[in-house]
């Protein structure tokens, strides 16, 4: 894990204030508070990281019914290009030509 540098003074350009700097008041935690410290899981409620499992679930696209799956396929040369000539969904051209193709 790389050592990440402790700034000691306030240097601008690094997206906070001056004021910023000033109002943080969070002193380096002693070996004391750190052997006395607990995991999470043991000082707050089950009900917490059942929201946290709820909401990470809840986040990104909906699953389909059926996922389109990744395979390698060998094309001619100027298949292809006539495909990508189109432009962006090149992909999903070749896909409804094959759709078409199979009757599908």
């Amino acid at each position: 894990m790389a050592k990440v540098a402790k700034l000691k003074e306030f240097k601008p350009g690094r997206g906070y204030t001056q004021a910023d700097w000033d109002a943080v008041n969070f002193p380096e935690m002693t070996d004391q508070e750190l052997e006395n410290a607990r995991p999470a899981r043991d000082v707050l409620p089950p009900a917490f990281f059942e929201a946290i499992d709820e909401y990470r679930k809840s986040r990104g696209r909906p699953a389909l019914d059926k996922p389109k799956k990744q395979v390698t396929l060998r094309l001619d040369e100027d298949v292809l290009e006539r495909f990508r000539e189109g432009g962006r969904g090149w992909q999903s051209r070749i896909n409804d030509a094959l759709r078409k193709a199979a009757g599908i």
